[in-house]
């Protein structure tokens, strides 16, 4: 995977704004868990392939440094062979002194090129440091991004869980109104009242009736009466 893919995905998805996407979808719940799976999966591949890069720009950084202290040892080794030459020289060893000078134009060579290596590699090692640190940062905020993924998406699942049990209640109470006249205990009221009244008729029947009876007794005992004045009055 080319590096600027990888930091244009990684950019992309670090500068997605949820709350939109939320406003869009039908289903937020199903979105978000889609959000979640393909954002866990993206930031797997994209640490992979920034590891590969942050690796790619140690060896790089590695190869900068072998090739710095090698250019440091290559000088090192030009300053001895040329104080051998001039030292070799004042004792009028001329032609061991030449050898040695020969030395140290070699070293000087190497130390040239080392150098140039070293200075060659340090444009490619400065891009290479500015596309890990963005990539990094990219990462975090991808990493962010998914951390309030999965706060909205359990938000949501316990405000649904909360309103579901809500509606619950409610209908159970609206099931339930005991000031309903039409209700089960405005129903049993009525019938009780009804018995109620029934043994007051009852009531009111039976002493009607009693009364009833006393007063045919008084009438028998006024007929009584007529005949026994009647009786005297014969017998006077």
């Amino acid at each position: 995977m080319a590096k600027q893919t990888i930091l244009g995905r990684v950019t992309q998805l670090a500068k997605a704004n949820v709350n939109a996407l939320l406003d869009e979808a039908e289903d937020p719940r199903k979105l978000l868990d889609q959000l979640v799976r393909e954002y866990t999966n993206n930031i797997s591949e994209a640490e992979e392939a920034v590891a590969g890069t942050i690796g790619n720009l140690r060896l790089l950084e590695q190869d900068h440094g072998e090739d710095v202290a090698a250019a440091r040892e290559w000088g090192e080794k030009a300053l001895a062979a040329s104080r051998k030459a001039d030292e070799l020289r004042s004792a009028g060893r001329s032609e061991e002194a030449d050898t040695f000078d020969h030395l140290a134009k070699v070293a000087l060579g190497r130390q040239l090129q080392s150098e140039k290596e070293a200075k060659t590699a340090e444009p490619t090692i400065a891009s290479q440091t500015e596309v890990v640190e963005k990539l990094k940062t990219g990462l975090e905020r991808m990493r962010a991004k998914l951390t309030e993924l999965r706060s909205k998406r359990d938000e949501l699942v316990a405000r649904a869980t909360s309103a579901h049990a809500q509606n619950r209640m409610m209908d159970a109470v609206k099931n339930i109104d005991v000031l309903d006249p039409t209700s089960e205990i405005g129903r049993f009221e009525d019938k009780v009242r009804r018995e109620e009244a029934k043994a007051m008729g009852k009531q009111e029947l039976a002493a009607s009736s009693l009364d009833a009876r006393f007063e045919q007794l008084d009438s028998l005992g006024d007929s009584a009466e007529v005949e026994a004045r009647l009786a005297a009055l014969k017998s006077a």
